[in-house]
């Protein structure tokens, strides 16, 4: 089973979201998917209660669980350090780093990042980093700064996803940007592209 951590201490960087559309995305590629939902508010709980068995079948799974999985997708807690992060990395083969382009966003997952990348696990090669800009058009100001400063990081920026209310609209009934209609989603799942391809290899 391929692990795939999504994680960033702040509340609000769109951990869910990203968490929920990664796991439906590869449940639309014929994969076997779970769930860990790991965060206090429990939303990615929710958002798998409301989902229509007619659509491809993610799982939940309990911490200390075991499954058949193909895929293990990891909604984590804000405030994600330490032993936990420690904990949470062992599992991982990939960690995905939702950030907002503003400068708060940036300078708190600034500290988180270079945690992650001083981690064993990320400095031996048995889990790659890569970001996903939330709620952001690269071609603004905003965009250009998460670039640069990524590119200061040397993590690569796997995805701009745009701030569009398909995300929203979709959550209110379970689904995701690849449950909705082709013409519906079609700009915003083109988005996904880069991080498809990169959870691949």
């Amino acid at each position: 089973m391929r692990v795939i951590l999504v994680a960033n201490p702040k509340g609000g960087s769109g951990k869910t979201t990203l968490s929920t559309n990664l796991a439906a995305c590869l449940a639309w590629q014929g994969q076997r998917v779970a769930m860990l939902d790991l965060d206090r508010q429990k939303s990615a709980t929710q958002w798998l209660a409301l989902r229509d068995s007619a659509l491809p079948d993610i799982g939940l799974l309990s911490e200390g669980e075991k499954s058949a999985a193909d895929w293990l997708v990891i909604d984590s807690p804000a405030g994600l350090h330490g032993k936990n992060l420690e904990r949470a990395l062992k599992l991982a083969h990939k960690v995905v780093v939702p950030i907002a382009p503003s400068l708060f966003d940036i300078r708190a997952s600034q500290e988180f990042l270079a945690a992650l990348l001083a981690e064993k696990a990320v400095r031996k090669g048995h889990a790659f980093v890569g970001v996903v800009g939330m709620r952001v058009d690269p071609r603004t100001r905003a965009g250009v700064t998460l670039e640069q400063f990524m590119a200061q990081q040397q993590l690569p920026v796997l995805a701009y996803l745009r701030n569009a209310q398909n995300y929203v609209n979709a959550a209110f009934e379970g689904k995701s940007l690849f449950d909705l209609p082709h013409h519906v989603a079609e700009r915003d799942v083109e988005q996904w592209a880069g991080l498809a391809r990169w959870l691949e290899h």
